[in-house]
């Protein structure tokens, strides 16, 4: 049997000049049978440092598995993963970002240099999943997603726990609210297992904003980690990737803008993590499909209708039992495009269809919403010309509206120390700047200060501003993705201490109550904070990547 030239792989497989590459294929313990079938790469995140990615170990056997039987030849290969829940609160943040752009881009590589015909990809947590995402967009060969499924809620004195929860004790501990000891106990308890973290985080978001998406099948992305369920999913994979091929079904066949649409409207709806608000346009660049935060904008009247943790006290495991992300689309019936394909040979209107809903609690239907309007909310005023966004869902109702005086900070670092040493007044505004993607660079999550602002109740009172951004876990009044940022001569680095800022996330407010004239005086003698950064960040750093187009490394 002779190759079709239409495949890829048929570049390093097939002719006379090709015998130097089969002769390193053939090194490896390939036959001359395999190199005549589609070559299939099995993209894995697998390694030992991150749970989400330990279980896909044993699934990437299981989708090779179904790649040979389905006739195909499959090779795998590893890409990097950052988690974000171990590098919290220090440096090691400020990889996480530009983390995503790397894992494209080494992707991109190894799809290209070795020409592999389609792809299944063994995504996982954090910006792993939107990295994968970019590079199946970006080399747009026929693929799949495997997400790794979830972990298992820890349990704490009755209380279901997820990491969220395991970082507010630390404040509580910290303001002497529980003992040490106890903090110690919980900590054991708060992960039983692995697979992506057991709240609505980000790795969860883009999980089931994959599935959403069509890029995964249903249901797969709230399935427990290391179950048999998830391995039957693999080995679906593996054959279904075949099928793909054959019909030469391509991510942007999948991805168009209706289901772009689709998963923002989603996303709105079940109050995920706002950094989708970031990983969304950047998949969508990718297929040179425009997106920024105005998109989120016009579907602010998407209804808000599943509570997750850490927007409410059940985790994802109770939101897979009561239907998962087919009852979500069930529920948005009506908002949605139902035309658009999947992965798995349906149209979004078929998944409807056939979509298990049991639990109408959990997952309200849109005619008894949580709230009218959806989770995730962009706000804009002269401190945010540009956006801003805020996890609605997670504000109490009664720091919606705020203003206060602003206390600034240039660091979280510094911003941490005040609040440990009870220097920040009750009823004012943090302000961290210089920690978007450019002047960080990196734009780090400010999860460990949010953290002890709602373990020491100052989340009750008082107000966080940033041009970072946050955890998917986080709670609270937190805005970020202030834009511009500072470090590209946005209003945030003309904040002074002291200065009245109003927010109003109803309205979709955020103003610095100074006048124009004195902004005008200020950016006279304003001179960006400089940091002197090397390697991968300072690379980042000098393409001046911003927040509204998905801080991209483009």
């Amino acid at each position: 049997m002779i190759k079709s030239e239409k495949l890829r792989s048929f570049q390093i497989t097939e002719g006379s000049d090709r015998a130097a590459s089969r002769a390193l294929l053939f090194s490896m313990g390939l036959k001359r049978d395999q190199l005549n079938k589609p070559i299939i790469a099995v993209v894995n995140c697998f390694n030992e440092v991150v749970p989400g990615c330990v279980p896909q170990r044993e699934v990437a056997e299981r989708v090779k598995k179904g790649v040979r039987e389905a006739g195909g030849t499959p090779l795998e290969f590893n890409t990097i993963g950052v988690c974000d829940g171990i590098a919290q609160g220090h440096e090691g943040m400020k990889y996480s970002l530009p983390s995503r752009e790397i894992i494209a881009y080494s992707i991109e590589i190894m799809l290209q240099a070795h020409r592999f015909d389609a792809a299944v990809f063994l995504s996982s947590c954090d910006k792993i999943t939107p990295g994968m995402l970019m590079a199946a967009a970006r080399v747009n060969i026929p693929s799949i997603f495997v997400t790794p499924g979830i972990m298992h809620a820890g349990e704490h004195k009755g209380q279901k726990l997820t990491l969220s929860l395991m970082r507010e004790f630390i404040g509580k501990a910290q303001s002497g609210q529980i003992s040490l000891e106890e903090l110690h106990e919980i900590e054991e308890k708060a992960c039983p297992g692995v697979g992506s973290c057991a709240m609505m985080g980000t790795a969860n978001t883009m999980n089931c904003l994959c599935e959403a998406l069509g890029m995964a099948f249903p249901h797969s992305a709230t399935q427990f980690a290391a179950s048999e369920e998830k391995l039957a999913d693999g080995e679906r994979a593996g054959k279904e990737i075949m099928r793909l091929f054959q019909e030469d079904l391509k991510p942007s066949d999948i991805m168009t803008p209706s289901a772009f649409e689709n998963a923002v409207k989603f996303v709105m709806a079940i109050g995920g993590s706002t950094n989708a608000v970031l990983h969304i346009p950047a998949i969508a660049n990718e297929l040179d499909i425009p997106l920024n935060h105005e998109i989120f904008d016009r579907y602010q009247n998407v209804p808000y209708i599943a509570k997750i943790n850490p927007s409410g006290p059940r985790p994802v495991e109770d939101f897979h039992s009561a239907g998962g992300v087919p009852a979500v689309l069930k529920s948005l019936e009506s908002y949605v495009d139902q035309a658009c394909q999947t992965v798995g040979g349906v149209t979004i209107g078929q998944i409807i269809e056939a979509a298990e809903w049991p639990d109408k609690e959990m997952i309200r239907p849109v005619s008894n919403p949580i709230a009218d309007n959806s989770a995730l909310k962009v706000l804009w005023g002269n401190l945010a010309p540009e956006g801003a966004i805020v996890k609605k869902s997670a504000v109490a109702e009664n720091m919606r509206v705020h203003k206060g005086p602003a206390v600034v900070f240039d660091a979280m670092e510094a911003a941490i120390e005040a609040v440990k040493a009870g220097k920040i007044v009750e009823g004012s505004v943090i302000v961290i700047r210089y920690e978007g993607p450019t002047g960080g660079p990196g734009m780090r999550e400010m999860q460990q200060i949010t953290a002890m602002l709602m373990g020491t109740g100052l989340a009750n009172t008082t107000a966080l501003v940033t041009d970072g951004r946050f955890s998917g876990s986080t709670r609270g009044p937190c805005i970020g993705h202030v834009s511009p940022e500072a470090a590209l001569g946005g209003a945030i680095g003309l904040v002074e201490d002291g200065d009245l800022i109003e927010i109003d996330i109803p309205r979709g407010v955020l103003n610095l109550e100074v006048s124009e004239a004195e902004l005008k005086d200020r950016r006279k003698n304003w001179v960006p904070l400089e940091k002197k950064v090397r390697g991968v960040l300072g690379l980042y750093g000098k393409v001046k990547p911003q927040a509204k187009n998905g801080a991209v490394w483009d």
